[in-house]
C-alpha cells in the first residue's frame, strides 16, 4: 500500500517522507532511534479524524500502521517516536484561546514558553510546567502528566486540566470532562462508541474499586502505568475520564484540544541556596523545610553544578549577551563561597506571595531552623538574583546533552520517586548501584517530593557500555520498590519504563491496564510498543549507538 499516496485523496494537511525529515522525527531526547514511514501534520480536526479512520480501516490489511502523537519532541521515555505514521502538531494546532476568568483553552502544538506569555498579560499561569518550558509544548504535557519545580505547592498537569477533545479509534472527536451522576448515567445510556467506553471503564474501575485504591503508589507523584485510581470519585460521585487521558502518552487517543485552569502568579518571591557538604542529614533537611510549605524545593548535584561551570559561555545562547553579561557578574558572590571545593548538592527553596516583608519573614524563619545544621546559605531575595540557580537547574540537561564529547545524556533512571522519609537509607545504596556499574551521571530533582533526575553520560557505541543498561536498571528499580517508590513521576513510561511495569504492579493490575488499552484502542493503533505492549527486547534493539 502507497500510504501516502493514499492519504492525499483526504489530508489537508502536509505529509513528508524525505531522508531529511524521516531522520530528524526519528529521534525525541531519549536513547532511542526509530524511523518513520511517514510524517504528517494535521491542518485541523478533520485531518486528524480522516487519519485514524484511514488506520482503523486498514489495519488489517496493513498490521504495521499505527499512529505516534508528536509535539515538541521533548520526551525522554521514547514515547514520541514509532515506525508508522508520526502526528505532529506543532505547525497547525497553534490556537491559544481567550481567557475567561481563569479558563483558557489552547491546542497541543502550542510550546509552553509562548502560552505562558500570553497568560502572563492576564497574570496567570499554568504552575505544572517542567524544566523544560522553553522547548516543551502543551501537548506533550498532557501525555506525560507533567510537573516540575512548582508542583510541589501546585500538584501537576492532571490537577488543572477541566476537559479534553479527544480522537478515539473509531475517527470520532469527544469532549471528556469531569460528570456528574446523572451526566454519567446518561453516557452509560448511549448505546454507540462512547457510550460502550464509559460502560466498560466504568464497570473496570467500579467492580475492582478497591484493588485499584490499593495499588495507588504511595509518593507525591507518579506517571507511570494508567491512572485507573482518580477516574471515579465514589465520595463526590464524578467520574472523570481526562485523569485517564493525561498521562497516557497517546495510547488511548489523539488529544486536540485542552481545557484549563489556571493560578494568579505571584509577583514576588525570594529563594534560599542552601549548600550540602553531604547528605548524611537528608531527611532532617527535608523535614524542617517542608512544612514551612515553600512553593519550590529544588536540588541539583555538584556534577551538575561542575559541568555548569564548565560549559557556563554556552548559557549566552539562551541569555543574549545582555543578561549574560549580568548574570556572570552576578556569580562573583557564590564563587568565594565555593573557593573550598563544591557543595555535594545545592538546595533551592523558594518562596512565592505578594507581600515582601512576608516573604523575608518566612526566609529568616527557614535560616533559624536550619542554624543546628551549621550549611553555608545564600538568600536571594528576589526573581532577578535567583535567575541564575534556576537557570543551572531547568538548562542542565540541555547542557548535558549538547556539549559533553564522545558521551551522551542517557536517561534511563532519570525520573525515580521515593519517599522524602526513606532517602538516607535510599540515597547511599543507589549510589553504591551507579558506582557499581562506573556512571558518570548528575543529579537533579524536586527535593520536597523525593523526585530524582539521575542522567548518566555514557558512550553509547560502545556494546559494553549499552548492555549496562538493563542490568544497572533492574538493580535500581528494585531499590526504588523495596522503599515504596516510583519508577516515574513525571517522564512516564515510554520504551524505556513500560517494559517494567510489571515490577511496580502486581498481575491483577496489570491486567486492568491491558483491559483499559483493548477498551479504547482493540486495533493497538495509538503509539504501541509503549506502556502495557512494551516489550524490552524491541526497545533494546532500537537503542541509538551514535549520536
Amino acid at each position: 500500500m502507497d500510504i501516502k499516496s493514499e492519504l492525499s485523496q483526504f489530508f489537508r494537511g502536509d505529509v513528508v517522507d524525505d531522508k531529511k525529515n524521516k531522520k530528524l522525527y526519528s529521534h525525541d531526547t531519549s536513547i532511542f532511534e526509530i524511523e518513520p514511514d511517514l510524517i504528517v501534520f494535521p491542518k485541523g480536526v478533520e485531518d486528524v479524524k480522516n487519519l485514524v479512520r484511514f488506520v482503523s480501516d486498514n489495519k488489517k490489511i496493513s498490521p504495521h500502521l499505527s499512529i505516534t502523537a508528536r509535539s515538541g519532541g521533548t520526551d525522554m521515555s521514547g514515547g514520541a517516536i514509532n515506525d508508522s505514521i508520526i502526528v505532529v502538531f506543532e505547525r497547525y494546532f497553534k490556537r491559544v484561546g481567550s481567557i475567561h476568568g481563569n479558563q483558557i483553552n489552547v491546542e497541543p502544538g502550542v510550546y509552553y514558553r509562548d502560552f505562558e506569555v500570553e497568560t502572563l498579560k492576564h497574570n496567570l499561569l499554568l504552575p505544572s510546567y517542567p524544566a523544560s518550558k522553553n522547548i516543551c509544548a502543551l501537548g506533550g504535557m498532557i501525555a506525560n502528566n507533567a510537573g516540575g519545580e512548582k508542583s510541589l505547592a501546585y500538584g501537576k498537569t492532571e490537577d488543572y486540566v477541566t476537559g479534553l477533545k479527544v480522537v478515539l479509534a473509531n475517527g470520532q472527536e469527544y469532549h471528556l470532562k469531569p460528570l456528574n451522576k446523572s451526566e454519567l448515567q446518561a453516557k452509560l445510556r448511549q448505546d454507540d462508541f462512547e457510550g460502550k467506553i464509559y460502560h466498560k471503564i466504568y464497570k473496570l474501575v467500579d467492580e475492582n474499586y478497591n484493588a485499584i485504591k490499593a495499588a495507588k503508589p504511595k509518593v507525591a507523584k507518579n506517571s507511570t502505568g494508567y491512572n485507573l485510581w482518580d477516574i471515579w470519585n465514589k465520595e463526590d460521585e464524578i467520574f472523570d475520564l481526562t485523569k485517564l487521558l493525561v498521562g497516557s502518552q497517546g495510547t488511548l487517543g489523539l488529544v486536540t484540544d485542552i481545557s484549563l485552569k489556571l493560578v494568579e502568579s505571584q509577583p514576588l518571591s525570594g529563594l534560599l541556596v542552601i549548600y550540602l557538604p553531604n547528605i548524611n542529614n537528608l531527611a532532617e533537611i527535608i523535614n524542617t523545610v517542608t512544612p514551612l510549605k515553600p512553593t519550590s524545593f529544588e536540588t541539583f548535584d555538584d556534577h551538575t553544578l561542575s559541568l555548569a561551570i564548565k560549559f557556563f559561555p554556552k548559557f549566552r545562547k539562551v541569555l543574549g549577551w545582555k543578561k549574560f553579561i549580568s548574570l556572570a557578574l552576578s556569580f562573583i558572590p557564590d564563587l568565594f563561597m565555593l573557593i573550598h571545593g563544591l557543595p555535594k548538592q545545592v538546595m533551592l527553596v523558594e518562596f512565592e506571595g505578594d507581600d515582601a516583608s512576608t516573604i523575608k519573614q518566612k526566609l529568616d524563619n527557614l535560616r533559624e531552623k536550619l542554624k543546628p545544621f551549621h550549611l553555608s546559605m545564600h538568600e536571594a531575595e528576589s526573581k532577578r538574583k535567583s535567575e541564575k540557580y534556576w537557570l543551572i537547574r531547568r538548562e542542565s540537561f540541555n547542557l548535558l546533552r549538547k556539549n559533553v564529547k564522545n558521551k551522551h545524556t542517557v536517561p534511563f533512571i532519570d525520573d525515580l520517586v521515593v519517599p522524602t522519609q526513606n532517602l538516607p537509607e535510599f540515597f547511599p545504596k543507589l549510589q553504591k548501584i551507579l558506582e557499581k556499574y562506573d556512571l558518570l551521571y548528575t543529579i537533579a530533582g524536586h527535593m520536597g517530593e523525593g523526585n530524582f533526575h539521575i542522567i548518566p553520560l555514557m558512550d553509547l557505541t560502545k556494546k559494553f557500555e549499552r548492555e549496562k543498561i538493563p542490568k544497572c536498571m533492574k538493580e535500581v528499580d528494585e531499590l526504588i520498590i523495596k522503599y515504596g517508590g516510583s519508577l516515574s513521576g513525571e517522564h512516564n513510561d515510554g520504551l524505556i519504563r513500560g517494559p517494567f511495569l510489571d515490577h511496580m504492579y502486581d498481575k491483577k493490575i496489570i491486567d486492568l491496564f491491558k483491559q483499559t488499552k483493548q477498551i479504547f484502542d482493540p486495533e493497538n493503533i495509538f503509539n504501541p510498543h509503549k506502556k502495557i505492549d512494551a516489550d524490552w527486547d524491541y526497545s533494546f534493539e532500537h537503542m541509538r549507538d551514535h549520536f
